[in-house]
């Protein structure tokens, strides 16, 4: 099973990819686990995509494209399936990948998980999000409180809150989500692939619309 999920920033798609990978088993792979290693292995590609991001540019697409097919194709466990998150961003890279699944239907998409919830909602869970600087555990300060006020259950390490989950951050890559993404969901709509999750509901309610979206293909 091969699934896209999709939603702007605070939707919940890191909590419920983290789900999706335990239930079903299937490889996360996002935009930023497929840099890191094409840039660690030093490939020419790798190189290609941080001369960019070094200059504080935007990796093109065709260069985006080539790695995720690169990435894929050396997949050890392909045949369990994969959860993109964070690809593909452009109408260009959904066309892309499309073209890259048709010659290969084993990396066909399934489904698209659309993550939805209202801006006033968003805007609270952002600016309440709380990050552990050494293990990645996510908090709320008011829906997921830690234990101990800006220490980290899991490690006992500092929490804080990153630069970009303020209100005026939030409007700013809300708009440019919703600039490149529409055409995405589009795209896949017009193949009847998008199911439209209810994100501004408990964690353990989206939960169960994310598993029967999954179970009901």
């Amino acid at each position: 099973m091969n699934i896209l999920i999709m939603g702007g920033p605070g939707a919940g798609k890191g909590t419920m990819s983290a789900r999706i990978v335990a239930q079903f088993h299937v490889n996360h792979i996002s935009t930023g686990d497929i840099f890191r290693a094409e840039i660690g292995s030093g490939s020419e590609l790798g190189q290609k995509a941080k001369s960019y991001m070094d200059q504080g540019l935007l990796v093109p697409d065709e260069i985006t494209n080539a790695m995720v097919a690169e990435y894929l194709a050396h997949l050890s466990d392909r045949k369990c399936g994969f959860l993109l998150d964070g690809y593909p961003r452009t109408l260009d890279q959904a066309q892309a990948f499309d073209t890259i699944s048709a010659q290969q239907p084993d990396l066909a998409i399934d489904v698209v998980l659309a993550m939805e919830i209202p801006f006033a909602t968003l805007a609270e869970r952002i600016t309440g999000r709380r990050l552990c600087k050494q293990c990645g555990e996510i908090y709320h300060i008011k829906a997921n409180p830690s234990k101990q006020e800006g220490i980290c259950d899991v490690c006992g390490s500092e929490l804080y809150q990153r630069q970009d989950d303020t209100l005026e951050s939030l409007e700013v890559r809300l708009a440019e989500y919703h600039r490149q993404t529409e055409p995405v969901m589009a795209f896949y709509e017009a193949k009847g692939l998008v199911r439209h999750i209810n994100a501004n509901q408990p964690i353990e309610a989206v939960w169960d619309d994310v598993k029967k979206a999954l179970t009901n293909l």
